[in-house]
This record gives C-alpha cells, structure tokens and sequence, in this order.
C-alpha cells in the first residue's frame, strides 16, 4: 500500500469525523429535559460559499441548477461569505472596485443587471428517521430561487421575511461515503428591483439624499439547517401583563405544528428564570393532544414580584429566559429558548393639545406606568448598506456609544429596514429603547391593488413577530414622509390603518400611521395640523433663517420631533479612506457624490461661527462638526424645555449606511464627530442649560436669558446650588454668581433664574456663558457652556438670505440639475467662468472655495 494512499485515507477521515462533528451541535444552554432535545440546528454562515455572474435567464438554461452535487466545480467560482451581499462579495475579489470610495458607485451600477449564483457544498453523516429537516433563510434581498441536489425548493420575494423549505426528501446522507454525503445547496439571486415603488416595504429603499443609484442584494442574514422531531415549534410569544397589585402575568403562546398523520400526546416542559438577575427557577409541565397541523397552545404563568424591564434611566433592564421542551414519551421533538422582558407600554395624549383638533394621536410614552422622555436619534443604518461589511461587534459598539451620549431611544425610520436580531438584543440588555417603522415605506407610491398590498401587510406581520419578544421595541409606526408623495391622500391614510390593525393585532404596542402628516396631502387625507414636525427646514430652506430664529419661528408648538437634521462632514482621518487623495482639498467631485453640501456647509459654519472656517481641510470639517454640534444642542435644549408637551426628540441620524458628508453624528467608521459632544451634552437626563433668545448680540445692550433645570430622571434633587459664569473672548471671567436651587422635581423642566447683565461692552468678537449643577454634597451632577458673538441679529439675517437667492439660482436656473445634482459646484462642469471638462486629467475644484 502505497505512503499516498495511507496519508489520503487518514486525510478523508479526518474529513468525515470532523464533519460529523460539526452536525451534532444542538440547542445551546438547555437544562433538564432540555438537553434531551432532538433539535439540531447547523448554521450555514461563514465564507465557504461561493458565487457566479449570469446574465439574466442564462444560469437556468446552462444547468448551474443542475450541478452534481459532489463535483468541485464551484471551487473556482468567486469566494463569498453570508451573511454578506453580492458588493462586497465581488469587491473582495477584485471584480469591482470599492463602491465607497471616491466616484466608484457609478462604476458598480452594472451588478444590479445581472442574476447571481451562490453555491454551498456540505455533509450529511446521521439519519434523519423521525425527523423534520428544513433549510432555513432568514433572509434574501430581494428574489430568488432555491435548490438542493438538483431538486427546485421554491422562490422567495421580500428581503425581511425569512422563509424555509423541507429537504427531508432530498438530502444526501451517507455515514462512511464521503461522496454519498456529499449535498448542493444553490441559491439564484435574481436582478435587483429598479423601481422602490413596486417593492415598497419588502426592500430597503435605495435613493434619498444619503446613497446612490445602487440596489443592494444578496444573502444578508445566516442560512441554517435546521432539524427536529415531527411536533415543533414554529413561534413562542411571550405576552407579559402587569397586574395593579404589582404582580405579573406571562402568557407563553406557542405556535406548534404536527408534521405527523397521527395525533400526537405532547408533553410541554416549561423552565422560568432571570437572565440577567438572580431569580427562583418557575418549572411547569403539563399535557396537549396536537393533532396534524398548525395549533396555538398558550400557558400562563403568574409571578407574583416580577423584575420589570425599564429604559436605562428609569430603572435595570432586566431580562427573563423561558426553556421550553416539547416532548413525546421519552422523546424530546424540539426546544426553544426565548428572551423576554416584563414591561408595559402605554401612550398618553400630550397636555396643550386639543384631542381632534390639533392632533390625532397620543404621543407621550410610559413604560410601566412612568413618562418616558424620549431622547433619539434615527439609526440611519445598518451600519452598511453593503451588509457584508459589518458585523454584530460593529453593532454592539455603535448602541453602546448611543447609550454614552445619553440616548434612550433609537428610531429606525422608514428609510431603512428593520434590523437583525443581535440590534434588539442588545438594546434590550443596554436598556435602550426603539421607536420602529416596522417595514421601510418611505414613498407613498405602490401598488394599491389588494393581492400587492397583501403582500406588504403579511412581510410586515413577519417582520413584527420575530421581533415582538424584545421589551426594547416600545412603538411602532406605519410610514415615513408617505403621505408626502401618495397619489391618493385617503387610499395612503387607509392603507397605513389597516397596516396599524394588521401589527396590533400581534402586538399591543402603541401605533403611529406615519410622520410627520402636517404636509398639505396629510392635510387633504383628514390628519390635524400639530400631528409633529420634520425639523428639516433650517437645511433645506438654508438661508430663510438664523438657526435659533428658526426653531423659535418655525419649529416649535408640536407634541413630538421625530426628526431634526444637520449636516457635516467626517473626519480628516475618514475622509482619506474614501475621497481620493488628490480630491481632498479644495474639496474635489468626490465630496459632491458623498451627498457633501457645499454650499450649505459654508453657510452653517458662517451661522455659527460668523465665518466659513475655510483657512484649511482641517479648519473647515472641524467646524461643520462643531456647527452641527452647537445647532443640535441648541435646537435640543428648546425642544426639552417645552416637556411635557414635547414628548420624544429624534436627531436626524446617528449613523449613515455609507461614508457620506450628510446627517451622521458618527461616521460610517464609527469614529465618533465633534458633535456627539454636543449631543451628549444636551442629551443629559438631568440638564441645566440656558434659554437665549439670540447668538447675536450689541456690546452696548443687556445680556439676557434664563435659567433651566430638566430632570428626566425618577429622582427629586434637594439643597442644589448652579454656578453662572459669563467669560469674554479671552476666557476672563466678567460675571460669575452662584444660585440656590431648593428643590429639583423628578420628571420636571423649570425656568429658575433669570439673567440681565450688563457687561458687553467688555467683548470684541466672542463671548462665554459656562453652567455648573452640584448636589447637596458639592458634586458635579450637570455641567453646560455656549458661545455667543458680538453682531447685529437683523443685519446678519438679511445677509443669509441674500446668501439663500445667490444659493438657489446657482441650484436651480440655467439648467443646473437642482438639489441632488452636484454638478452646479463645479464651473468645469456647467461650463461656467470660461471653464469647461475637456479631460479626465482634470481635477475640478468646487467653487466659493
């Protein structure tokens, strides 16, 4: 016998062995009977996949569906990883160029042409006998086809639904051939959607003023085989119910489906416990006769002193686990583990509103009984529109670096798609809460025959079912700016309340149609004038307004904010790893592609700082981080102090899906701006800050203002003292006096002192106004500053307006492109000043720089 042959015998059992081991991983963490179960689940995930280009229609007819399933074939395919997308697949390999980094999106816009192939190869060593084998996908973006071995699975539509297929038929096994356990999992991924309309809410949306013309695809979440006994589960829902006497109820309701001809005597064995907290374990067992089929079996279980789950700053996230076993005799057919936490959610109408008159719904938050504040930030995520290139470590950094600027809220809006399971998990550990449109509609065109809206009504039920266990999600809404664009103002309102009765009628969560419906169409459908406030004017009108005039003006007198928007741009640091080095500075076409508003940017760092910061690269990003900063905290702080009529707050984002130069307080390297400060800062549970009417002042009059205390805490702050400094340009101190502040009222915002000095005349060009809270010890428990500037409120108004004409007929006459267009920064481009693009040699720079 030959060495070769010895060595390729030991090298194929060591194959097999570790093969077999890999299909006997089980349930996790099982306890009791628990660890009978014959659930065992093998995840797909990694980069063993590979993938293929076809043109549309030929990898069906070339038989790529058809390949044998022990054939090596696929090894010289491209590699590719799932969860992942078919971007970062073919920009690993080499086939495209990063679709991040300078103008190379428009290079990429072929992919989305093409069907795509993605193969995995695996074994299968133990028998399957009274079993139920299924492939299971989470999730697909958008369409595909399935097969396994050569045999058609089926097809799919809708990238947030999962879906899964039964292989019990078709699956090669073979405990001592490795060929003959050899089996061929094919996925088709069909040419992406072209037009959001007709997949709106089944597909993340891929335009607005934050991406371009690239639609996403590929296998975004993991693939798993899946097996069990013939009764499983297909859902456990744990509805909580808090009791006036303090206790609890928990309401298991278990999906269970007999896969059997005949009926099956079902032993349920139920095990309660902390997860995150030290508890008594509360075990149940009891009997059910399920017969073939789909079933509902519900359990209740009282506690009698439960642990609730609460948002950070109104108490301990605390988390139970419920093990469940379905067993059969001496058999285990499957388990399930489910987190939960117990917390109630209730809304109630804001206080200065007129029911039916001014708004239409509540739209102030209690958890448990308790007015929760809402301090947000819209996720404008995933962190990648290309999902192949996060991770749930990128994801858990991002919801703890929200936790730290002191939000207790995040919002994903109707932009973005709903998220994966490890963004829930971790906000409900973290304490965190979200405020959901549950599917992205955000457009208010699709199709509005019954079979389409059918079908946007059951991938939202999906959506909401998987996600319904985690106490973080606390509100729901229908969509985002739809009323907006709809065609029909009352067929929109219909459809967004019938989506609300399709998702209440599987979670009693408070439900808002859409946001923010003050529009003329909301108007025209029948919703009230003071529903909430999109605080987007100041950007898109820049110029109407001086920032703090404008939400004193324009912005104010509404129950909620679900968005407020500025924008900045990254880092230097960031900006050199996706705008190409010879583009940097002056700022070249790549900023414009990355969504950069020149001209804005120019005109928020002159509202701010009375000069457009452009001494250098460093000079001006700096400042349009620390303006977006400073119109944040301002524009916050105004909001805050109209609590309790102004019930939540969402920032317009926290992060962007791709490197961009627009809306992100964190940059799409998770590198945290200038303005996260700011935003921390203003964001404090417990604020003392300062209500001004103006930045601008005269040397020659008084400096005016009050003082503010919010407390969005549970707490009452007894024998507090604030210190008040005025500095001037030299940070020398003009005025410095220290108030006594007898009482701070839990959940409360109070004016305490007001301020008239008369010292400016000490100031040239800027001034300082610096707080200090400490308790009845002498500790810091707040702390806030601001700047101001000596100048004319009037003559500086009148000078950004002038800048508003000068901005929009340089957007919009002489056949610009308008907003969105970034030509118009560029004279090569509109052949403006004697310049014109005559060669790729050229490095066009963007005018007023």
């Amino acid at each position: 016998m030959s060495k070769q042959y010895i060595s390729f015998k030991i090298l194929l059992l060591c194959i097999i062995i570790g093969l077999s081991t890999a299909n006997m991983y089980g349930q996790p963490n099982t306890t009791l009977s628990h660890q009978e179960s014959n659930q065992f689940e093998r995840d797909f995930s990694g980069m063993k996949w590979r993938m293929k280009m076809m043109l549309p229609g030929e990898g069906i007819k070339r038989g790529l569906h058809k390949l044998p399933s022990e054939d090596i074939e696929t090894l010289v395919w491209n590699n590719a990883e799932v969860p992942g997308d078919v971007y970062t697949d073919l920009w690993k390999a080499g086939a495209i160029e990063d679709p991040y980094f300078g103008r190379n999106s428009v290079k990429a816009q072929w992919v989305q042409q093409y069907e795509w192939w993605y193969a995995y190869q695996f074994q299968v060593t133990e028998g399957i006998e009274d079993q139920v084998v299924d492939i299971v996908f989470e999730g697909v973006d958008y369409s595909c086809e399935v097969w396994l071995n050569g045999h058609y699975l089926g097809k799919n539509e809708g990238a947030f639904s999962g879906f899964s297929f039964n292989v019990n038929d078709y699956l090669r096994i073979n405990n001592h051939d490795y060929l003959k356990g050899q089996n061929m999992l094919i996925v088709k991924i069909n040419p992406a959607p072209q037009v959001n309309a007709l997949v709106a809410g089944k597909k993340t949306p891929w335009f607005g003023d934050y991406w371009r013309d690239i639609a996403p695809m590929g296998i975004w979440r993991p693939v798993k085989m899946v097996r069990s006994g013939k009764v499983r589960f297909k859902d456990v829902y744990a509805k909580t119910k808090i009791n006036k006497n303090g206790s609890a109820d928990v309401t298991m309701e278990m999906t269970i489906e007999n896969t059997d001809d005949a009926s099956k005597k079902m032993n349920f064995i139920i095990s309660l416990e902390g997860k995150n907290f030290e508890s008594e374990k509360l075990e149940f067992n009891f009997n059910e006769n399920i017969t073939r089929g789909t079933h509902k079996v519900t359990k209740t279980i009282h506690i009698d002193n439960p642990k609730l789950w609460w948002p950070w700053d109104l108490g301990d996230p605390n988390l139970y686990q419920a093990k469940i076993s379905l067993k059969e005799g001496q058999v285990n057919h499957d388990i399930n583990e489910t987190t939960f936490g117990i917390r109630e959610v209730t809304s109630k109408w804001n206080p200065g509103f007129e029911k039916g008159v001014d708004v239409s719904f509540p739209r102030s938050t209690y958890i448990n009984g308790k007015f929760h504040f809402i301090r947000s930030a819209c996720w404008g995520g995933p962190p990648d529109i290309f999902v192949g290139r996060t991770s749930p470590e990128e994801y858990y950094e991002l919801i703890k670096m929200a936790k730290e600027m002191n939000m207790n809220n995040i919002r994903i809006f109707g932009w973005h798609p709903p998220e994966i399971p490890e963004f829930y998990q971790y906000a409900d550990e973290m304490g965190m809460t979200i405020w959901q449109d549950m599917i992205p509609l955000g457009t208010g065109n699709f199709p509005i025959d019954e079979e389409h809206v059918s079908e946007i009504f059951n991938e939202a039920v999906k959506v909401v079912k998987e996600r319904r266990n985690h106490p973080s999600l606390i509100m729901m809404e229908g969509g985002e700016e739809m009323m907006f664009r709809t065609r029909d103002p009352h067929a929109g309102r219909k459809f967004l309340e019938r989506l609300g009765d399709s998702l209440q009628a599987y979670v009693p969560l408070p439900y808002v149609p859409d946001s923010p419906m003050t529009d003329h169409v909301a108007q025209e459908a029948g919703f009230k004038p003071k529903e909430a406030v999109h605080a987007l004017r100041y950007f898109y009108d820049m110029g109407e307004w001086l920032h703090e005039d404008w939400y004193q003006t324009k912005a104010d007198g509404y129950p909620i904010v679900p968005e407020f928007a500025i924008t900045s741009v990254p880092s230097v640091e960031s900006l050199r790893k996706f705008i190409p080095e010879d583009e940097l500075w002056k700022p070249g076409l790549s900023w414009g592609h990355h969504w950069a508003d020149l001209t804005r940017l120019r005109m928020q760092n002159w509202d701010v700082f009375g000069d457009e910061m452009k001494g250098s690269l460093e000079e001006f990003v700096n400042a349009t981080q620390d303006a977006q900063g400073i119109i944040f905290q301002n524009g916050i702080e105004h909001f805050r102090r109209d609590k309790p009529s102004l019930s939540a707050i969402a920032l317009c984002h926290y992060i962007t899906y791709w490197p961009d130069m627009k809306w992100g307080i964190v940059d799409n390297y998770q590198k945290p701006k200038r303005s996260y400060y700011y935003v921390q800062k203003a964001y404090q549970p417990l604020l003392v800050n300062f209500e001004f009417k103006k930045r601008r002042w005269h040397t020659d009059e008084p400096f005016l203002g009050n003082i503010w205390v919010i407390n969005d805490f549970y707490t009452v702050y007894k024998n507090c003292t604030i210190n008040f400094t005025i500095k001037n340009d030299k940070k020398n101190t003009l005025f410095n006096k220290t108030y006594d502040v007898a009482k701070i009222d839990e959940n409360s915002a109070r004016k305490f002192f007001e301020i008239n000095q008369d010292i400016l005349g000490k100031v040239k060009e800027k001034f300082y106004v610096e707080l200090e809270l400490l308790d009845s010890d002498g500790n810091q428990i707040s702390h806030n500053d601001y700047f101001f500037l000596i100048g004319d409120q009037e003559v500086a108004t009148k000078h950004f307006q002038a800048w508003k004409e000068e901005r929009l007929k340089q957007e919009n006459e002489n056949g610009h492109g308008g907003y969105g267009s970034y030509y118009f920064f560029f004279d090569e481009f509109t052949r403006e000043n004697g310049k014109d693009y005559e060669s790729g040699t050229q490095t066009p720079r963007a005018k007023g720089f």
